[in-house]
């Protein structure tokens, strides 16, 4: 649970600025690491395993403790989001009215539709019995930051389709009821997609591609190589497909599990172990 993620930002991670528009590479490349996506993803499960009601004070704790922790990920974070963490005095007025996610410490959410709410969003994927609970705790794993009707839509398309994948929904189900709730296109194919896409950090430039990648992959370590071989925001967009692959095929090959966790701090492994309980 979740280790699909953090293998596909791992993956992606050195093709973000320098895309391969093919599936044809080493897996695990010299230069790889875990990005920031990794460790807001460890950080929501962190959240979800604490605290049973799922407040967004405590997910301001976990976002916020991570990311003094581990303050310059490979690529660092987003510019808004890193604003939320370490400065939060200088984001902009909150316009959005009364919300429960303005925080007694001064941090609001700041309108994004960027794809970090989608990123972060696969350990809600697993944790709930119910898929109308899981879109409830996606928006607010979201709007915490990505208070964008978009960026809702992202978390809320990902931890959907990995909650329908994990409990036995076919490849045709998942896409009709992403397709049919979120308005995505899923009707294009990779090789369409690949010659003309580009960076792109928005949810609904993200998401979509994402879930392509995986629709057409027959295995987990395909669906990585079909997302990164799209180019765009490859760590991301990686991270998205990896989940949604491993809650539809219910295996990762050893050697990828062993060596992603050999590239992992302790505290993430702890995390990943008490999660999958």
């Amino acid at each position: 649970m979740i280790l699909g993620a953090i293998i596909g930002d791992t993956v992606g991670s050195v093709y973000e600025f320098d895309n391969h528009k093919s599936v044809d590479f080493e897996l695990f490349d010299p230069c790889c690491e875990f990005t920031d996506d990794s460790i807001v993803t460890v950080a929501v499960a962190k959240w979800l395993l604490i605290d049973p009601k799922h407040s967004f004070e405590k997910l301001e704790e976990c976002l916020v403790d991570f990311g003094k922790r581990y303050p310059n990920p490979m690529g660092g974070y987003g510019g808004g989001y890193c604003t939320w963490l370490f400065r939060p005095g200088q984001l902009a007025v909150y316009q959005g009215g009364k919300s429960d996610a303005v925080l007694t410490s001064g941090r609001h959410p700041y309108n994004s539709w960027g794809n970090g709410s989608a990123m972060r969003a696969s350990a809600v994927g697993w944790a709930f019995d119910t898929l109308d609970e899981t879109l409830e705790i996606a928006k607010r794993s979201s709007e915490i930051t990505h208070n964008h009707p978009e960026g809702i839509k992202g978390a809320q398309a990902t931890a959907a389709a990995i909650y329908l994948a994990r409990n036995g929904k076919s490849k045709q189900e998942i896409k009709n009821y992403i397709s049919k709730n979120f308005g995505y296109d899923l009707n294009r194919t990779c090789d369409e997609i690949r010659p003309y896409y580009n960076f792109d950090g928005s949810c609904q430039g993200t998401v979509p591609e994402a879930i392509i990648a995986f629709l057409e992959s027959t295995d987990f370590e395909s669906a990585i190589r079909l997302g990164v071989s799209l180019g765009g925001d490859t760590d991301t967009l990686t991270c998205i497909t990896g989940g949604i692959a491993e809650a539809f095929y219910k295996n990762i090959p050893q050697w990828i599990v062993d060596k992603m966790l050999s590239m992992l701090p302790q505290e993430f492994k702890d995390i990943l172990s008490e999660f999958n309980k």
